[in-house]
């Protein structure tokens, strides 16, 4: 493989996953895959590389939802610190410890997710439900489970977390959507510190891959964020992630 076809194949891939994270998540399902089983980067390091688009990614997706005014910061900050804690902690047991146990559950894993998406459709197209106050020894060890989670592998990390705040924060997709590129890009910071400490980025792909990451989260944000049917189409999206993943851990 020439370095074109590899950056061609990069930033395609980045695109790709851009738009499927901002909508839905679990984009990191191809990037990773393209770093490891394409370019032949060592897991630890392709999980290390493939933050640096995830963090520009989420910063420009978080910047441009935030303008459209669907990102409120400050209203859920209360949500933000238990997964930006959790996520640290995940990333700090990540380069010690191999996950390729947790994939082998991974699958299982996405299966609920998939029936819990599927039931009751019309709880994912409402508005956020502002009365709702969740009591705070429910969602707290949640959210902290969830970064923890984000820290430790981020592939499916978006798909949780709109389960979580969908389902039970009582969110709108959209705004779960803001919020979850915020909160992701924020901790995804400190957590390429981490990794690129212990050498485990590379920077020139994981660069290259941002550009397209950046563009294609960019572009998707907009849409979301002027369409009124972007609650629809953010809904079937992730419904076909999810049955796409889990396809291709069953069958291939």
């Amino acid at each position: 493989m020439t370095e074109l076809q590899t950056y061609i194949i990069a930033i395609i891939g980045g695109l790709i996953a851009g738009g499927i994270n901002t909508l839905a998540g679990n984009g990191s399902a191809i990037t990773l895959t393209i770093l490891t089983e394409v370019l032949g980067l060592p897991g630890n390091i392709a999980n290390g590389t493939n933050r640096i688009g995830i963090f520009t990614q989420c910063s420009a997706t978080s910047w441009v939802f935030y303008k459209n005014g669907r990102l409120d910061i400050a209203k859920n900050k209360k949500y933000i610190i238990p997964i930006f804690i959790g996520a640290i902690a995940g990333a700090i047991l990540a380069i010690n410890v191999s996950n390729e146990q947790f994939r082998a559950v991974f699958k299982f894993m996405m299966v609920f997710m998939l029936l819990a998406v599927l039931v009751k459709p019309k709880r994912w197209l409402r508005e956020t439900d502002l009365t709702f106050k969740p009591k705070w020894y429910i969602y707290i060890p949640l959210l902290f489970a969830l970064g923890f989670y984000g820290g430790f592998i981020q592939m499916g990390m978006g798909v949780f977390f709109l389960i979580i705040m969908v389902l039970g924060m009582r969110f709108n997709i959209i705004e779960s959507n803001a919020l979850k590129s915020f909160v992701i890009g924020l901790y995804t910071l400190f957590v390429i510190a981490i990794f690129h400490y212990q050498g485990l980025i590379d920077w020139k792909l994981g660069g290259i891959m941002a550009i397209g990451q950046t563009t294609g989260g960019f572009l998707t944000a907009r849409f979301a964020s002027k369409n009124k049917w972007a609650d629809q189409v953010a809904y079937y999206v992730l419904i076909i992630v999810l049955i796409g993943a889990i396809a291709k851990m069953f069958l291939f």
